[in-house]
């Protein structure tokens, strides 16, 4: 079996999977609210519990966590822990560990996903063969490049979310002027194109456009998950400056959507991960993410053939981070194999 975690900044998800005709089959999955645990190795082992039968069965782990990983070690992005390969592999008793960035491990899911798992945002020549771009909005901004070298796609990771976040319209760059002065530095896509850049987002809009708060709208946002309120009251026109809000979100995806399309030449597509994009859907189809990802200039025919893809499945990375690890530890078994060979 395989051990596969999605690490992200609010959640832990994390699943077994096996291998039936040659394809992933999930046996099962559960996901861990990350800021209750000290450690990796908690979630993993309150997930595997006491069912030493499944323990002894896993072959190899594969983790997909945001951030950089070097040398095999990785300081989380969202999270105060630091992983090491090396000590998940002594405390968890498991031969073969990876650790990959979260967007690499979309990358290699993408590759395992049915048509009925993507929705087409923007279709484009949806036959068209080559490099593709994954864009992920959700608790931090994540990107990475799937590279066509004329057989496979292969996944590299990126944190061009951390890049100075560029704005387009007057809109925008009051809305950087605000955010230089309330985060007192460096501003980057993920701070407006992620969970929390939706709140800086309406926050711009409140204190600077001064659009209308009520009372009931105020409440809300105190006692539930602003993000959700946002977008569902964005959705169902029941208030302006959530409305507006969303479409603002929409519009700077978009663009930087197109960013990540000219920077790889992304031909074969560009994908939005993450958790909220699936979630809008109806305010990305309304004409402002797609008007921004064309907005290029004298590249903007380029854009036009460009086909934008939605991930609806939430365990896309787990599915990635799962046949990475099957690959890398078959590769690791294959080459172990040939030395025994060479060797006697």
């Amino acid at each position: 079996m395989i051990l596969a975690g999605d690490v992200g900044g609010t959640k832990i998800h994390l699943a077994l999977y096996d291998f039936q005709d040659g394809k992933l089959h999930s046996i099962r999955d559960q996901k861990f609210p990350a800021h209750e645990f000290s450690s990796l190795d908690a979630v993993v082992e309150q997930f595997l519990g006491t069912d030493q039968g499944a323990r002894s069965q896993i072959a190899a782990a594969c983790f997909g966590c945001p951030g950089p990983v070097r040398g095999g070690r990785l300081k989380l992005t969202n999270l105060p822990w630091m992983l090491d390969v090396h000590e998940l592999q002594k405390s968890l008793d498991i031969e073969h560990i990876f650790l990959i960035n979260d967007l690499e491990a979309n990358g290699y899911g993408i590759l395992e996903l049915t048509p009925d798992k993507i929705y087409t945002l923007h279709a484009a020549n949806t036959a068209a063969v080559g490099h593709r771009g994954l864009i992920s909005a959700g608790t931090g901004l994540g990107e990475a490049l799937l590279i066509w070298d004329g057989k496979h796609h292969r996944p590299i990771a990126s944190e061009g979310g951390h890049c100075d976040f560029a704005p387009r319209t007057d809109r925008e760059v009051a809305l950087l002027q605000y955010l230089r002065s309330t985060l007192k530095g460096h501003v980057s896509y993920e701070r407006v194109l992620s969970g929390p850049g939706v709140h800086n987002i309406y926050s711009y809009l409140r204190d600077v456009e001064k659009l209308q708060e009520p009372q009931w709208l105020r409440d809300r946002l105190a006692a539930e998950d602003p993000n959700a309120v946002i977008g569902q009251c964005a959705q169902d026109g029941s208030s302006s400056i959530c409305f507006e809000t969303l479409r603002t979100f929409s519009a700077i995806y978009g663009a930087e959507a197109g960013n990540v399309a000219l920077k790889v030449l992304a031909m074969g597509g560009i994908y939005l991960g993450g958790g909220i994009a699936p979630k809008i859907i109806q305010t990305l189809q309304n004409g402002d993410f797609i008007q921004a990802f064309l907005d290029k200039g004298r590249l903007s025919p380029l854009l036009q053939a460009i086909p934008v893809r939605i991930i609806l499945d939430d365990t896309c990375a787990l599915l990635g981070a799962a046949a990475y690890a099957e690959a890398r530890a078959a590769d690791i078994s294959n080459h172990s194999e040939r030395a025994a060979s060479i060797k006697h």
